[in-house]
C-alpha cells in the first residue's frame, strides 16, 4: 500500500515538474506577446488552424497558444493567467482532472486548453452544473474567445432545435450536463437528419466534474412517452400503509435504507385486499405498489429527500441540495410519494431512451475536468473514466485553520452549542457560512436564529433562484448565511472591507456529509487565494452519518469521560479519524453501486450502440438501403424455414404453417401450396422462396416507379419498426434488471445472468425487426405522401 501510494505521489510529483517547466516557456514568450497588436494577436487564430491543417499536432502549438490567449485576457479581461493556472491548463488539454482549490480561477484556467482544442475546428463543450454558471461563463469568457476571433454558442433547455444547432455548431459550446445527454438521446431519436443538433462528440471540460462524474452517475437520464397505470391503486395503497405501525407491521434498517413488511403486516395486506397469498406471482403488482407506499411514507423524508412545491413533488439533490427540476422517481415511487403528501398523481410513463452520464461522457474523444474536490475519488476517475487527478498547487499558501470536529450527545445540545458559536462571531462582525445537509435543517436552524435576533439569509432548495445574490454577500461584514450543499458549487465568496482583520470568513458545518468532498467543498469556501478563514464541524450522536455508520466507538467515549447532556467531546483528532474512516466505507460502498449500475449499463449501453449507429446510417442515406433490408428478408425467411423444418425427417416439416407465413409476409397476391413445398430440401425452399421476395421487392419498386419515394417508403418502414421495437426492448430490460437480483438465491451470479438474458432478449427484439420489416416492405400497398413518424 505504501509503495503504491509512493508511485501515486511521485507520479503527480513528476507531472508537475515537467507541466512547471511548459508554464515557464508560455512565461517566457510573454513579452513576444505583448509586443504584438490587438490584430496580430487576433490572426493567431487563423494562423494556428493552418499549421493544425498543415499537419502540426495541438501538443505542438500548445505553448505558443496558450502565451497569445494569456496575453489576450489581460487586454479584454484585466486577468493574467498565473503560473499555476498555466499548469492547470496543460493537464486539462491532456484529458486529466485538474483538482484547483476554491478561488484559483478555474474559469480562466480553462480558457487555455479551450482555445487551442477549438483550433481543431471539431467543437469543444464546456460544461457546468446548471445554467446559470453556463450563462455567466458563457458571457463573461465568451467576449476573450469572441475577441480572439472564435464563435462561442450557449445551449439552454428553453432553445428550439435551430437555436441549439447553432449553439453546437459554434467553435466553443456551453452547456449543462444534462442537456448535453438530453440531446444525444433526442438526437437518435429522430427521424430527419436535418432535426439533429448535435456535431460528434470531440472534447469536453467539465467543471466540478466530481458533480457530474461521481455525484450524478447512479441517475441515467431518461425521456419518456405515455403512460399506463391507473393512479387510484396509488391512493388505496396509501391509505393502507398510513395505518401500518413500526416493528409490528415493517420494520426498517436504517444502515441500508430498506423497509420490509413482517408476518402481521402481511396477514393485514392480504386481508385487507382480499388476496390469498400476497407473495403469489399473479399479485406481483400489488406487492410492488406497497413496497413503494411503504417506502415512500417511511423511508423518503419531506424536506429532506424532496420538497413539495406548488402542488407538485420535486426531488433534491442530496449533494447539491438543488432541486432536480424535471426528475422523477421512477417505478412508481414518485406517485406513492404523490399519493402520500396527497397532491395530483400524476401518471406513470414508458421509458423512450435512457443513458448514464458515465456512458455518455465516455462516448468523447477526449475528456477532462475541473473541481477543488477530486483526490478522494482519484481511483474512480482513473478506473471508469481514463483520466488522472492532478493536484495543482494554490498561488499562495492555504492559511485557513481547519479544527477538529466538536461531537455532541445529541442534536439538541448540538444546535445549542451551533447558536452560541454564531452569536459569539456574529457580535464581533465576523461573516459566517453555515452549511446544512437538509432543507429541513437550514430551516430549523433559522427558527433557532430568528428567535435570538440575528439576521440571516437561508439558501436552499426552495429559494435557489436568489444564490447568486445571497452567496455575493455572504463575505461581508456581519453576514449569516445558512447554505445546504448548493453554496459548495461554483461561485466565489469575496471578502468585504475589514474581513481580514476579523479572522476571514468563518465556515461552520452542522454535522458531516457522507462523502468527504462535500465537506472539503464547504471548507474550502474559505481561505481562498491566501486569505485568512477558520471552519469547524459541529456533530452529534443523533447525526444521520453516525446513525448509519455506527457510532459506537464514539459513545464509549462519551460513557469513558462521563460527559453530560450539554458538555463536547473534547476535540479530538482520533473522533474525526473515526469519522473520516465512516465516510471512507460508504464512499467504497457508493463507488461499489456506481460501478455495479456501470457494469449493468454497460449492456445497454453496447445495444443502444448498435441500434443508434444503424439508425444514423438509414437516416442518412441518399441513394438505397437495399443492402439494409435484403439482407433482413433472407435472415427472416432462413429462420423460419429452419423453424418449421427443425425434424431430419421431412415427413415431419410443419409446411402448412410454412405455407401461411409466406402468405402472410412474403407473397401479397400469389397463391402458393403445400404442393409447392413438397420433396424439396431445406436448402432449395431458402433459395426458392428469397428468390420470390427477392422478385416481390423490386415489383414493389418498380410500382412506386421513383427510386426516392422507394427509399422513403424504406426508410419509414425501418424507423417505425426500429423505435418501435426499441422502446419495448428498454421496457423489459429495465423489468429484467429490477427482478435479476432474485437469481442470486439461486446461487447465480445476478450480473452474468443479466449479460446473458439481455443477450437473448436483444437477439429476440433483432429477429421482431428483421420480421416486421420484411412484412411491412413486402405486404404494404405504397402511398406517395409518405411521412416519417417519430414515436
Amino acid at each position: 500500500m505504501i509503495q503504491w501510494l509512493k508511485k501515486v505521489f511521485d507520479g503527480d510529483k513528476k507531472t508537475l515538474r515537467r507541466y512547471d517547466k511548459v508554464a515557464d516557456q508560455i512565461e517566457a514568450l510573454a513579452g513576444e506577446m505583448a509586443a504584438l497588436s490587438d490584430a496580430q494577436l487576433q490572426e493567431k487564430a487563423e494562423e494556428f488552424k493552418a499549421r493544425y491543417q498543415a499537419g502540426e499536432t495541438l501538443d505542438d502549438l500548445l505553448v505558443e497558444a496558450f502565451a497569445v490567449v494569456r496575453e489576450a485576457a489581460k487586454r479584454v479581461l484585466g486577468l493574467y493567467p498565473f503560473h499555476v493556472q498555466l499548469m492547470g491548463g496543460i493537464a486539462l488539454h491532456e484529458g486529466n482532472i485538474a483538482e484547483m482549490k476554491t478561488g484559483e480561477g478555474k474559469t480562466l484556467t480553462a480558457t487555455m486548453p479551450v482555445y487551442l482544442n477549438a483550433i481543431a475546428g471539431k467543437g469543444v463543450h464546456v460544461v457546468t452544473v446548471n445554467e446559470y454558471l453556463a450563462t455567466r461563463d458563457a458571457e463573461e469568457m465568451g467576449e476573450l474567445y469572441r475577441w480572439l476571433g472564435l464563435s462561442v454558442g450557449l445551449n439552454l433547455n428553453e432553445l428550439s432545435a435551430e437555436e441549439k444547432r447553432q449553439a453546437y455548431s459554434a467553435d466553443i459550446t456551453y452547456s449543462t450536463n444534462n442537456e448535453l445527454g438530453f440531446d444525444y438521446l433526442r438526437d437518435n431519436m429522430v427521424v430527419y437528419k436535418e432535426q439533429m443538433v448535435q456535431r460528434p462528440l470531440h472534447f469536453a471540460i467539465l467543471d466540478e466534474v466530481d458533480s457530474i462524474l461521481i455525484d450524478e452517475a447512479r441517475t441515467p437520464l431518461i425521456i419518456s412517452g405515455q403512460a399506463t397505470q391507473s393512479t387510484s391503486f396509488y391512493a388505496r395503497c396509501d391509505f393502507f400503509v398510513k395505518g401500518l405501525k413500526e416493528d409490528e407491521d415493517y420494520t426498517i434498517d436504517v444502515q441500508s435504507k430498506t423497509i420490509n413488511f413482517t408476518e402481521e403486516g402481511i396477514d393485514k395486506a392480504e386481508d385487507t385486499f382480499h388476496v390469498d397469498n400476497l407473495y403469489d406471482v399473479s399479485h406481483q403488482a400489488l406487492v410492488h405498489h406497497l413496497d413503494q407506499s411503504l417506502r415512500a411514507n417511511y423511508i423518503m423524508m419531506r424536506d429532506v429527500d424532496y420538497v413539495v412545491d406548488d402542488g407538485e413533488v420535486k426531488i433534491v439533490d442530496q449533494f447539491t441540495g438543488r432541486i432536480m427540476d424535471g426528475r422523477r422517481y421512477s417505478d412508481g415511487l414518485h406517485q406513492a410519494i404523490e399519493a402520500k403528501e396527497n397532491v395530483e398523481i400524476q401518471k406513470e410513463t414508458r421509458t423512450m431512451a435512457i443513458i448514464t452520464f458515465q456512458n455518455f461522457f465516455r462516448m468523447y474523444n477526449k475528456l477532462s475536468g475541473m473541481t477543488g474536490t477530486a483526490k478522494t475519488e482519484e481511483e474512480e476517475f482513473t478506473e471508469i473514466y481514463n483520466m488522472n487527478v492532478i493536484a495543482v498547487p494554490t498561488n499562495e499558501p492555504v492559511i485557513r485553520d481547519d479544527r477538529s470536529d466538536i461531537i455532541y450527545p445529541n442534536l439538541h445540545s448540538k444546535f445549542k452549542a451551533v447558536v452560541e458559536d454564531i452569536k459569539e462571531r456574529h457580535a464581533a462582525g465576523q461573516p459566517i457560512l453555515v452549511g446544512t445537509v437538509a432543507v429541513e435543517t437550514s430551516e430549523h436552524l433559522s427558527e433557532l436564529l430568528q428567535a435570538e435576533g440575528i439576521a440571516h439569509e437561508v439558501l436552499n432548495a426552495k429559494n435557489h433562484f436568489r444564490e447568486a445574490e445571497i452567496i455575493m454577500n455572504a463575505g461581508q461584514p456581519g453576514a449569516v448565511t445558512i447554505a445546504t450543499n448548493m453554496a459548495g458549487r461554483g461561485t466565489d465568496i469575496k471578502l468585504g472591507p475589514g474581513v481580514r482583520e476579523l479572522g476571514g470568513l468563518a465556515v461552520i458545518g452542522t454535522e458531516r456529509h457522507e462523502s468527504r468532498r462535500i465537506d472539503n467543498q464547504l471548507r474550502g469556501r474559505s481561505g481562498r487565494q491566501g486569505d485568512p478563514g477558520v471552519t469547524q464541524f459541529y456533530l452529534s450522536l443523533e447525526d444521520d452519518l453516525m446513525l448509519r455508520a455506527g457510532s459506537e466507538a464514539i459513545q464509549q467515549l462519551f460513557k469513558k469521560f462521563q460527559i453530560e447532556e450539554n458538555d463536547a467531546v473534547i476535540q479530538s483528532k482520533m473522533v474525526s479519524r473515526q469519522i473520516e474512516a465512516a465516510q471512507k466505507r460508504i464512499e467504497g460502498n457508493n463507488y461499489d453501486t456506481r460501478r455495479n449500475v456501470l457494469k449493468y449499463d454497460d449492456v445497454m449501453r453496447e445495444q443502444r450502440e448498435v441500434i443508434y449507429s444503424q439508425r444514423q446510417e438509414v437516416i442518412m442515406e441518399q441513394d438505397s438501403l437495399a443492402y439494409v433490408t435484403i439482407p433482413m428478408i433472407v435472415r427472416t425467411i432462413e429462420r423460419y424455414i429452419d423453424m418449421y423444418t427443425m425434424s431430419e425427417d421431412a415427413k415431419e416439416w410443419n409446411l402448412e404453417y410454412l405455407v401461411e407465413f409466406v402468405h402472410t409476409v412474403i407473397l401479397r397476391d400469389d397463391e402458393i401450396s403445400i404442393e409447392d413445398f413438397e420433396g424439396k430440401s431445406r436448402e432449395q425452399l431458402k433459395a426458392e422462396l428469397v428468390e420470390r421476395a427477392r422478385e416481390n421487392y423490386e415489383m414493389q419498386r418498380e410500382n412506386i416507379g421513383n427510386d426516392e419515394t422507394f427509399l422513403e417508403f424504406e426508410k419509414v418502414v425501418l424507423l417505425r419498426v426500429v423505435d418501435q421495437a426499441w422502446t419495448t426492448h428498454i421496457d423489459v430490460m429495465d423489468q429484467l434488471r429490477q427482478g435479476i437480483g432474485l437469481r442470486s438465491y439461486g446461487q447465480s451470479n445476478p450480473l452474468t445472468e443479466y449479460q446473458q438474458e439481455g443477450f437473448r432478449l436483444f437477439e429476440e427484439m433483432i429477429f421482431e425487426i428483421d420480421y416486421e420489416t420484411t412484412r411491412l416492405l413486402l405486404q404494404s400497398q405504397v402511398r406517395q405522401n409518405l411521412e416519417r413518424e417519430q414515436v
